[in-house]
């Protein structure tokens, strides 16, 4: 049963080891990890799961070893903001794969990118043919970046000469139940005026709504509780 408990303890002190390190090294997708962000993504992983399957292996090793490489992963991405020489040598380098609607077949071959994989991800772009395309980017990450003709792109309401509103982020009033005061405060409302607009729907009771929010135009939007 101390066995048991020990690896609980383990697993738990590890768990929050390495969300801490995850936070420390900055908020990023998965898909934006550069090689350097991903290698070390890998070897803390590698190393929680040795501190975890070898009980005789010190927990505060691992620990350590994980910190060091936060340290320098933190002190690597200072580094790369500072100095554009020495983000190309670590992150690499965008590749234009399609310039004025041309493909570029040495920039295909070098990076080994087969028309398979171009395709593949125009597709997921919405694209069908290459003939839509003014400019595709390989980035570091291994995202396409796609930009279609002028005449392939979407209609705006700037094109048709349409004014329309400022487009802001709605504020959560309700969630789950409980109401979010301090965004009241920022629209300059009260839970009175709140309960008063909720009864214009037939809703009176705060602990019934699992959401609710209002957008920038003062529109409310709820949804009730199952």
């Amino acid at each position: 049963m101390d066995g048991v408990g020990m690896l609980m303890f383990r697993v738990v002190a590890m768990y929050f080891v390495i969300l801490l390190s995850m936070r420390l090294m900055g908020k990023r997708e998965i898909g934006q990890l550069s090689i350097f962000d991903l290698v070390v993504s890998i070897m803390i992983a590698e190393l929680a799961a040795m501190s975890l399957e070898d009980p005789e292996v010190p927990m505060m090793r691992g620990i350590a070893i994980i910190a060091l490489l936060v340290i320098l992963q933190i002190v690597m991405s200072y580094l790369t903001l500072k100095s554009v020489t020495l983000r190309y040598l670590i992150e690499g380098r965008p590749t234009l794969l399609i310039a004025n609607g041309e493909i570029r077949d040495s920039e295909m071959r070098r990076t080994r990118y087969s028309m398979s994989d171009l395709m593949t991800q125009l597709r997921e772009k919405n694209i069908a043919t290459v003939n839509d395309v003014e400019f595709a980017v390989l980035e570091t990450t291994g995202k396409l970046s796609v930009f279609p003709k002028a005449d392939r792109q979407p209609l705006t309401p700037k094109d048709i000469g349409l004014v329309v509103g400022r487009t802001g982020l709605p504020l959560a009033l309700i969630v789950d139940g409980a109401v979010m005061d301090e965004n009241l405060e920022k629209i300059g409302k009260t839970r009175y005026w709140l309960r008063q607009e909720l009864k214009k729907h037939g809703q009176y009771d705060f602990t019934k709504i699992f959401y609710c929010s209002i957008d920038n135009e003062g529109n409310l939007f709820f949804d009730l509780k199952d």
